[in-house]
């Protein structure tokens, strides 16, 4: 199951109380304060995990809490810090306060952030002792922790989108260029959430494809799944926008597809796109659509047609805008 929204709450630890105690020396009947401090609370804290790419292991922890810090003890020894918790999220995660406004993005493999700050550990009554009290007789409390309601939202970092109306061979697409297996059928609505990729070029280059889920007319007024699937086409750097070639309507569809995006958020029209028409084993001529004021590759994802015209097509583009990640 891919889950790419959780709420939850997070709370750091309270820090140790600091303590009273003196020193109990033989021959030292009147020993100073050594009362030592408390530990500080455990801190929560977010980290990338690069990976993951799914929210899924948080579904069932809406609570999650930080250890305490210890009490101070005799002798002057603090006490013990509380045990830190370490969230891990996959690249692409944006954190929200609960009223939906973005905290922090984490997009780099080492990203990671303190969400909830331990609370500092109270002072031992060593600290009190002066001239005018030799002997304090108090000490002061561990600070509590924070506690928040918090959001994690996932957005799919990749660097080719693959946008295309359902059924129109997306994920055999992606299966045949890359490591990927997502589920594959001749339905509808097959994928239900974004599937990724790597594919490999001779140059050593390496880019990320996403499968992204069936944009349908009405996606950008959340139709269907419409906000569950845009989203994640946000982070892409270029959009391969698939078709069926058997299709009669392909024109419209192109124009569909694109007034859905920009519904959704004018800047994704602006993203650089290749365009690609699918299963020309199925028909008899390569159907040329002079429609289009862009340059319209033919593939058949299933046989493999026409395949690699298309990754170098994609890859110089990449190049071209500086988005191509070398191993």
């Amino acid at each position: 199951m891919f889950i790419d929204k959780v709420y939850l709450i997070v709370q750091s630890g309270k820090g140790g109380d600091g303590i009273v105690s003196f020193r109990r020396e033989k021959f030292v009947p009147k020993g100073g304060p050594d009362g030592g401090d408390g530990g500080k609370g455990g801190d929560i804290i977010l980290k990338v995990d690069a990976n993951s790419n799914n929210l899924y292991h948080l579904r069932h922890t809406p609570s999650i809490k930080a250890g305490i810090g210890g009490n101070g003890k005799r002798k002057n020894m603090h006490g013990k810090n509380g045990r830190d918790i370490i969230i891990k999220i996959p690249p692409g995660t944006i954190l929200l306060d609960e009223k939906g406004e973005i905290i922090y993005d984490f997009v780099t493999p080492d990203d990671e952030k303190i969400v909830a700050y331990g609370g500092k550990g109270g002072k031992g009554n060593i600290h009190f002792a002066g001239p005018k009290n030799r002997v304090p007789e108090f000490a002061t409390e561990g600070k509590e922790g924070e506690k928040k309601r918090i959001i994690l939202e996932l957005k799919s970092i990749a660097d080719v989108g693959i946008v295309g109306y359902p059924n129109v061979g997306k994920s055999t697409l992606l299966a045949k260029i890359s490591s990927a297996t997502p589920k594959i059928a001749n339905y509808p609505f097959t994928t239900l959430s974004p599937n990724l990729g790597v594919v490999e070029f001779e140059d050593f280059t390496r880019l990320t494809f996403a499968d992204i889920p069936g944009v349908i007319d009405g996606a950008s007024s959340g139709k269907g799944l419409g906000f569950e699937f845009l989203k994640h086409i946000e982070r892409t750097k270029l959009l391969l926008i698939l078709f069926d070639i058997t299709s009669k309507t392909i024109v419209k569809d192109y124009f569909s597809i694109l007034n859905e995006l920009r519904t959704y958020n004018s800047a994704l029209v602006k993203y650089p796109r290749v365009i690609v028409t699918n299963k020309i084993d199925l028909v008899e001529d390569r159907i040329k659509i002079p429609e289009l004021d862009e340059e319209v590759l033919h593939i058949s994802a299933l046989k493999g047609t026409g395949l690699q015209t298309m990754l170098k097509k994609i890859l110089k583009v990449i190049k071209k805008i500086g988005g191509a990640n070398d191993k």
